[in-house]
């Protein structure tokens, strides 16, 4: 049985904070790297809102794989490289996270496994899709990006969107919250700009490397609006 659990971790800045955070790009590794309990990790930036690839410089993620449940729970309570982030940042948002299902490869591996106590009752759902985009296709993919997230925002089941990534252009993710499964598969599959980016996607074979994850939402930590919206929506499951 898999007690692996998957924090997405997201933090604000503002003023000088903002600065500190992008020079923790670099220098955060090196104490992120020796975390017990840890499988795997990404710290990540954002990009501004509607996809655009271009930094957001307010906005950082730390994606964490974990053994269970316990270990996440007291990085976040007592590292320190988790303490530095929290006296540093203006607001936090924290998401544990039971996976569903996981597809594709990220750094040559699939980190997440399907959850062995996945909750029957609780229907939300987060998804990260990732990718590692060819150099000779940049231009068209982010040229196509718009047009394929056209209408998104119409559809009352997404909670929460945002695009994350390693490297500003060329490995970029997506980060959403969804209220149930049919809210999602309508986006996904009978959108009409969605359905059409899949299939130019498989035609023009955009990505080096993509993954595609499901997760369940369990418990939620911090002080954004988002924190009590999902919890909100969790207990009353």
């Amino acid at each position: 049985m898999s007690k692996q659990v998957t924090t997405l971790r997201f933090f604000r800045f503002s003023g000088w904070a903002k600065w500190w955070a992008f020079g923790m790009m670099q220098f955060a590794h090196r104490p992120l790297k020796k975390v017990q309990g840890q499988q795997f990790y990404k710290l990540m930036g954002s990009g501004k809102q509607a996809f655009n690839p271009w930094p957001d410089y307010t906005t950082y993620a730390l994606l964490q794989v974990w053994d269970s449940d316990e270990d996440a729970r007291r990085f976040h309570a007592q590292a320190e490289i988790a303490n530095r982030y929290i006296r540093k940042c203006d607001g936090t948002w924290t998401l544990y996270m039971k996976n569903v299902i996981s597809r594709g490869l990220w750094d040559k591996k699939n980190p997440f496994e399907k959850s062995s106590s996945l909750d029957e009752n609780n229907p939300l759902l987060t998804v990260i899709t990732r990718a590692t985009i060819k150099l000779s296709l940049l231009r068209r993919f982010w040229k196509h990006v718009p047009y394929s997230q056209e209408g998104m925002d119409q559809y009352k089941e997404l909670r929460y969107t945002k695009g994350i990534g390693e490297i500003p252009f060329t490995q970029m993710a997506t980060f959403s919250v969804w209220e149930s499964v049919d809210g999602l598969n309508a986006f996904a599959y009978q959108q009409k700009n969605h359905v059409s980016a899949i299939k130019l996607t498989r035609e023009l074979n955009w990505y080096k490397e993509e993954l595609f994850s499901r997760f369940q939402p369990y418990d939620t930590e911090g002080n954004w609006p988002e924190t009590l919206e999902l919890k909100a929506l969790i207990n009353q499951e």
